[in-house]
């Protein structure tokens, strides 16, 4: 597929996981969003992941009519997590361009927090979504049966997302009977995403995303480089392939789930 022939399905394409307030986008952020809205990509979730994160996310929603929130802690930062955190956080929840509670979650890869403050800090984010009526983002590393363990015993009344979807198909089964989303983004343009292909390939239509997650996970022609919200493109192409279906119905299909797992936000309808 030639992107250049794209750009008027991209209208309708939404960076569903992005980070633009990291220090790597502090010096062309304007650039950035140019190149974003030259692709086509109309709307973008800036997602929280603490405190201080949470905040500017809410500062950027407010400069960018095209930007939304979200506000959370990762598990990465759960020791650090107090009653006042929790505090500021609901009520940050109540933003009106605040759409999400997350990133959340449990990531046993990096260990940067204890496991057991991890899932204490998981439950209770769940339940603070639970009261504010946001769905959760949810972040997993290498934690596959304890998270799956958590939202089944503590279940998000507003739904939620797998960001960066890394489990099998027959974990993903389970999930989507739960009411989840699984999103996609650049990991599933390299060459070893067997394993994400599978779930790409089998996913129901109105079940999916897409992110670039960026400064993360660039998809496979900028591996290496810094990712921006304009290269979220590569991963409607890929998925487009893996499904056999035209890259304008990947476009639509993933803008309608996104307007419907963040339906809070009224702006997010055309």
């Amino acid at each position: 597929m030639e992107t250049e022939t794209n750009t008027t399905a991209a209208l309708l394409i939404w960076d569903t996981h992005a980070h633009l307030d990291d220090r790597r986008f502090k010096s062309d952020l304007a650039e950035v969003l140019r190149r974003a809205q030259e692709a086509g990509i109309r709307k973008m979730l800036n997602v929280g992941h603490s405190e201080a994160t949470s905040r500017r996310s809410i500062e950027m929603a407010e400069r960018y009519e095209f930007m939304y929130a979200s506000v959370g802690a990762h598990p990465h930062d759960a020791k650090d997590c107090t009653t006042a955190t929790w505090d500021k956080l609901a009520q940050w929840a109540n933003h009106a361009k605040v759409v999400a509670w997350g990133e959340i979650g449990l990531d046993y890869y990096r260990d940067l927090s204890p496991r057991d403050v991890q899932k204490k800090a998981f439950i209770e984010q769940i339940e603070l979504a639970n009261a504010a009526g946001l769905p959760i983002i949810i972040h997993n590393r290498d934690a596959h049966g304890d998270l799956v363990s958590v939202v089944k015993e503590h279940p998000p009344v507003h739904g939620g997302v797998f960001h960066s979807y890394s489990g099998s198909w027959d974990m993903a089964k389970g999930l989507l009977n739960q009411g989840f989303f699984l999103s996609f983004s650049g990991p599933l343009t390299y060459p070893d995403a067997r394993r994400a292909v599978e779930v790409a390939a089998h996913v129901p239509g109105d079940r999916f995303l897409v992110e670039t997650d960026c400064p993360y996970l660039p998809p496979q022609p900028h591996r290496g480089q810094r990712n921006e919200p304009a290269y979220v493109h590569y991963v409607v192409e890929r998925l487009a392939q893996i499904r056999n279906i035209p890259y304008e119905e990947v476009a639509r299909l993933s803008s309608a789930n996104a307007e419907k797992l963040f339906q809070r936000a009224r702006s997010f309808r055309e």
